[in-house]
């Protein structure tokens, strides 16, 4: 762990600056991003750099932070590998390219931090145990971005954790992709390259951190309760088999919706009880794993409980397109990021648009021409309802912007 705490002078302000490189090698394709990022900032130190290597560079992922360290000055250093990496408002999926986000964040402490699996504190831990473990004050109410490796880490209960300890601050982030075994993907922090794990920073003082979180889905048929249910699988919906809910519901739909179905449908639970009528961002949005056709019971992916408000929703680019939308109107004030980082599901982008920087584009246009950095996930991490929660199929944006 390494905590840094940026120097506030009277005239100080925020600066930010991202970059996209692009080259053969990877050394190329960092100098390309650092030099534009330098050009911007200046050659003196940046206090945070956020880096998303392709994993096209895969064989080289160890030189990450040496590289970083001799083309761009900086303090903090935090970031993993993609299957498709942003920088500069710029999209590139699968092919070789380097984002670099930068940032000179005065008045604002940074504090870096690696934690294993069997590090993490459990559940039953009290707050002063996650303090502990990341080495902040829930008191300082501080912000968190998360990189995670999905093949060795419990990310799940982390934000958990991360929730019931610091309620105030945002957790925000994504899962490296695109390795398909563990010790394929790279996180990097500071001057080290992890291959397991989660890194991360927490940031405190004079920063606000806006999350926003786009689904991409749209509800069909009509809320439900669930009536009987255990672990993650749906045995009542409003007394009724899921199973006969489900055949009437779509027979109910026309054409183009059924054909969705058996494409894109998933479920969605509300995640506020005492809520009465629902729109499309009340809705956690889970994937429905699997159909017991002799009992008519339905398997989701999260934990089901008697009485929890449930609604079935397809996804599709045209619906996730208009949620996009949706969710970057309800930014509370669009003019005053400085900056932002984008985690988007490789699951969207050119394979759901056909076309490339869809929800870049969509988030410059709403927002206007601020830095933009990010990355594809294997998994997106944000709040829903106030609660924070491991996405899949979604964008999440983090939004930077100084406090007042």
């Amino acid at each position: 762990m390494q905590e840094k705490v940026a120097p506030e002078a009277a005239t100080a302000r925020m600066q930010w600056a991202s970059a996209l490189g692009v080259g053969s090698t990877l050394e190329d394709a960092i100098v390309a991003a650092s030099g534009r990022v330098t050009s911007r900032l200046g050659p003196e130190p940046v206090d945070l750099v956020f880096v998303f290597v392709s994993s096209t560079y895969r064989d080289t992922y160890e030189r990450v932070p040496g590289l970083l360290r001799e083309h761009l000055d900086h303090r903090t250093l935090l970031g993993c590998s993609g299957g498709g990496v942003i920088g500069g408002g710029e999209e590139v999926e699968f092919s070789p390219a380097v984002g670099i986000t930068a940032a000179r964040l005065p008045g604002v402490k940074v504090q870096s931090f690696h934690l294993r699996d069997e590090e993490m504190p459990d559940l039953d831990s009290g707050p002063a145990e996650w303090e502990k473990a990341i080495g902040v004050r829930a008191a300082d109410n501080p912000h968190f971005v998360l990189m995670v490796d999905p093949f060795s880490f419990n990310v799940e209960n982390m934000v958990a954790g991360l929730d019931f300890a610091f309620p105030r601050g945002a957790k925000i982030g994504g899962l490296a992709s695109d390795a398909r075994e563990r010790g394929g993907n790279a996180l990097f922090l500071d001057r080290r390259s992890w291959r397991s794990g989660l890194t991360g920073v927490a940031l405190s003082g004079n920063l606000e951190v806006d999350a926003v979180v786009a689904q991409g889905c749209r509800p069909v048929g009509k809320p439900m309760l669930i009536t009987a249910g255990r672990h993650n699988c749906i045995e009542e919906l409003d007394g009724r088999r899921p199973l006969d809910v489900l055949h009437d519901l779509v027979a109910s739909l026309d054409e183009r919706d059924r054909a969705l179905v058996r494409t894109s449908l998933s479920l969605g639970m509300v995640t506020d009880p005492f809520r009465l009528e629902y729109q499309e961002g009340d809705f956690l949005i889970r994937n429905l794993l699997g159909i017991d056709r002799e009992r008519g019971f339905l398997a989701v992916g999260m934990l089901v409980r008697k009485g929890q408000t449930v609604q079935f929703h397809l996804r599709d680019a045209e619906t996730s397109a208009q949620d996009l939308s949706r969710a970057l109107e309800r930014i509370p004030n669009p003019s005053s990021p400085q900056a932002a980082l984008l985690f988007s599901c490789l699951g969207r982008g050119q394979h759901l648009y056909k076309v490339s920087n869809h929800d870049s584009d969509a988030f410059l246009r709403h927002v206007g021409p601020v830095p933009l950095g990010g990355f594809f996930c294997n998994g997106e991490i944000g709040p829903v309802g106030g609660t924070t929660f491991v996405h899949g199929y979604t964008s999440c944006f983090a939004l930077f912007r100084p406090k007042g």
